[in-house]
């Protein structure tokens, strides 16, 4: 066998451009990562003045385009392109507004002097 064709696999490590399948773009720091045996293209999003340093990976089905670019282009563009990371589920106000009135409705203390722990299930 010729050992010319035999390469290794070198984790690649470089800043990006990421375009993702629903018009969205990724800029920040380009690396791979296995999770349960399947990779991923993972990309550190820099913090900018609009949002704090995030990370997200993608699968390589999901994945339009990469452009590979230096660390002060993609940081520059990670300030255009503003992302943000996943945060908790914000409810409506209306519904939290419900919420709140129902919380102020029911009394949250246990009158019922049974012991809980002896339940049987």
């Amino acid at each position: 066998m010729d050992e010319g064709l035999i390469t290794e696999h070198k984790p690649m490590r470089s800043w990006a451009i990421v375009e993702i399948m629903g018009h969205q773009t990724y800029c920040g720091e380009l690396s791979e990562e296995v999770i349960g045996g399947q990779s991923f293209v993972r990309i550190d999003i820099p913090e900018t003045e609009s949002g704090p340093a995030f990370t997200k990976l993608f699968g390589a089905g999901s994945i339009y385009a990469i452009t590979p670019t230096t660390e002060q282009v993609a940081r520059m563009m990670a300030e255009r392109h503003v992302r943000h990371p996943v945060s908790e589920y914000d409810l409506p106000a209306e519904l939290r507004a419900k919420l709140r009135r129902l919380e102020s409705q029911t009394d949250v203390t246990d009158d019922d002097e049974e012991d809980d722990d002896d339940r049987a299930f």
